[in-house]
């Protein structure tokens, strides 16, 4: 057992719960734009307000079970976002394919609710802090998958156009072609998980949870879309850089979300964009005594330019810094490695070889047996007593370039009555890292890209 300074104790039921330094959890069995963009007309002053729904919400689920179907739907999406980087530079920088082709996140964890066209249509849509287009299926649809609401029908709606060949967005679209008969602009979009959306980018009115409605919002209008990434909603919205994403289309430049935590089968996540972001983030810091905001750096990756990328300097487990190479998680000139923030995500993802070090020192400071069985399908896990005692888990800080985050037991550790494990809700990977959504949830997340900054506030998520 470690000492409290360098600790957290654990009891059981099985879950984590917070008093001040102490967490407790139960061991017991039992229980390109060159060309100018004009943005959208009608803009509301007050922002926007979103409620998120978990793609679990409402199952009768534990944590662990959300966290391995997380886990098993961003297999192929992490997989390809540690070789893409890889592959664009051993292509050399005369490939123009690559370089006008980069890796979009795609098959997100979390849902909102909006409408398209004129009368409004509903429709649940995926959030992507990994891609920028905004699209759903539409009609005739040649090919599509199965979605819990109607296909939008151009045909019915007063507002809808095609975007002309000449669009600034149409020559933001990585994959996009003139199409001379129809002079509108068709596009190709691809994701990380190898799923697509194929179609015609259109322009539309948008009216979204709070009634604001927003026109002119250009937007994938997809017929052809493959992959059983999206299956959960009934397309996507991208909320990340480029200038095909909602922020920029709505000409915000702060954002925020508010995650609750993935046990909770009943509490609604939130975001907030535009000035909505700082007014929520106001009156949370007034209400809540002792609040500390952790703010640092985002950097920019000109070879995926949609990503949010952090400066992650080093790691401390327990009382002691990893010793890690300063390069491990830097984000080299040629575009390859660092780390991103990534709500789509489900667990921390760290470079391969930095996880190896994380693992050993944490696995030296628990007092519990390593568990092999792998029945939980994450790297580390420890056997949980038969009986129920405190158990001390080690600390956990990341060293991001302005500010040190050291997160709650309940983001990072997660126990498993059926199988008697207390598992590290974390993963390696090769090439590149990911921040998830379980270290992030209870924190108000805002991203400011004015100043190029993401701030953290400890925030009681489900309350707001």
């Amino acid at each position: 057992m470690t000492s409290s300074s360098s600790s957290s104790s654990l009891l059981l039921p099985f879950f984590l719960i917070i008093f001040s330094s102490l967490i407790l959890v139960s061991s017991s069995r039992r229980s390109l734009i060159d060309r100018p963009h004009h943005p959208p007309t009608n803009l509301p002053r007050s922002g926007f307000r979103f409620s998120l729904k978990h793609v679990d919400y409402g199952k009768n689920l534990t944590k662990i079970q959300k966290i391995q179907r997380g886990i098993n739907r961003g297999f192929h999406r992490l997989n390809r976002l540690g070789a893409v980087a890889v592959l664009a530079v051993a292509s050399g920088p005369d490939d123009t394919n690559n370089i006008r082709a980069p890796t979009h996140g795609g098959s997100g964890e979390f849902l909102m609710e909006l409408a398209i066209g004129s009368p409004p249509v509903k429709y649940s849509a995926i959030v992507d802090t990994g891609s920028d287009l905004i699209w759903t299926q539409c009609k005739p649809c040649t090919e599509c998958f199965d979605q819990p609401t109607p296909i939008f029908d151009p045909k019915k709606s007063s507002s809808y156009s095609k975007v002309g060949c000449s669009s600034g967005l149409c020559d933001a679209l990585p994959r996009s072609e003139c199409n001379e008969d129809t002079n509108s602009c068709a596009y190709l979009y691809t994701y990380g998980d190898y799923s697509s959306t194929r179609g015609t980018l259109s322009k539309e009115t948008f009216t979204f949870e709070d009634e604001n409605s927003v026109s002119g919002i250009e937007f994938g209008c997809g017929d052809q879309n493959q992959g059983d990434g999206f299956s959960q909603g009934s397309g996507l919205v991208g909320l990340g850089r480029g200038p095909l994403s909602l922020i920029t289309q709505v000409k915000e430049t702060k954002f925020s979300y508010c995650l609750t935590s993935i046990e909770d089968s009943e509490a609604s996540s939130s975001l907030f964009i535009g000035s909505m972001a700082s007014k929520i983030i106001n009156k949370t810091s007034a209400n809540l005594e002792g609040v500390v905001t952790k703010t640092m750096p985002l950097l920019r990756n000109p070879n995926q330019p949609s990503f949010y990328y952090l400066d992650l300097q080093g790691i401390t487990v327990g009382a002691k810094r990893l010793s890690l190479e300063k390069s491990t998680f830097e984000l080299a000139e040629d575009g390859t490695g660092g780390m991103i923030i990534d709500s789509g995500t489900t667990i921390t993802y760290l470079e391969e070889g930095a996880f190896n070090v994380l693992k050993k020192e944490f696995s030296s400071r628990m007092s519990l047996p390593v568990d092999d069985s792998g029945s939980t399908g994450l790297d580390l896990c420890f056997t949980l007593p038969d009986t129920e005692k405190e158990i001390a888990v080690p600390k956990l800080i990341f060293h991001f370039k302005g500010a040190d985050l050291e997160l709650p037991g309940e983001n990072y550790m997660v126990a498993d009555s059926s199988t008697g494990v207390l598992c590290l809700a974390m993963g390696s990977s090769k090439g590149m890292s990911i921040f998830g959504n379980v270290q992030q949830q209870n924190f108000n997340v805002l991203h400011d890209l004015e100043k190029d900054t993401v701030s953290f506030i400890p925030t009681e998520c489900g309350k707001l």
